[in-house]
């Protein structure tokens, strides 16, 4: 069988940051990064990149724990051990499903949600040092762009 060439990392690169998809991924991580590097200064217990991925997803009704996982791509046991941490530092509290008495659902406690907007506090600070950056027309436009991907993606994420 013929040994494939090495990739070229300048094609590499080049095709990377010729992806928007990519560059959104890129900037999403490093400003998450950021975020939970400010936070963490603080003290108290750690944020970790595993809370910052389910926080997206659950809010004060409560999502299902199974369901976390197929959004998360992960297996039931992780999302629940991620869960039991978040339990332990009264962010979110786990109660029965109504609709099925086997399940759970997860939701924020009221720490959760001064978590959360303290978490928010954080990143409109670090959106208005970007904004200072790159400058705030450019801010607002990208907010905007990302506003419009979200109404052309969220659909899709629910049919499919």
């Amino acid at each position: 069988m013929a040994r494939r060439p090495s990739p070229d990392p300048a094609a590499l690169t080049a095709s990377k940051r010729a992806s928007t998809a990519q560059l959104l991924f890129k900037c999403a991580r490093l400003v998450n990064e950021r975020a939970m590097a400010r936070v963490n200064a603080r003290g108290g217990p750690a944020l970790k990149a595993a809370y910052t991925a389910l926080f997206p997803h659950l809010d004060f009704v409560g999502v299902r724990v199974v369901e976390l996982a197929g959004k998360l791509g992960i297996s039931k046991q992780a999302v629940s051990q991620t869960l039991g941490e978040l339990v332990e530092q009264g962010i979110v509290e786990l109660v029965p499903d109504p609709d099925d008495g086997r399940a759970k659902r997860a939701r924020f406690t009221r720490r959760g949600a001064e978590a959360i907007g303290d978490g928010l506090a954080v990143l409109r600070t670090l959106e208005a040092e970007l904004a200072a950056e790159i400058g705030g027309p450019r801010m607002a436009a990208l907010h905007d762009a990302l506003v419009a991907l979200e109404a052309a993606l969220e659909p899709r994420a629910a049919g499919e």
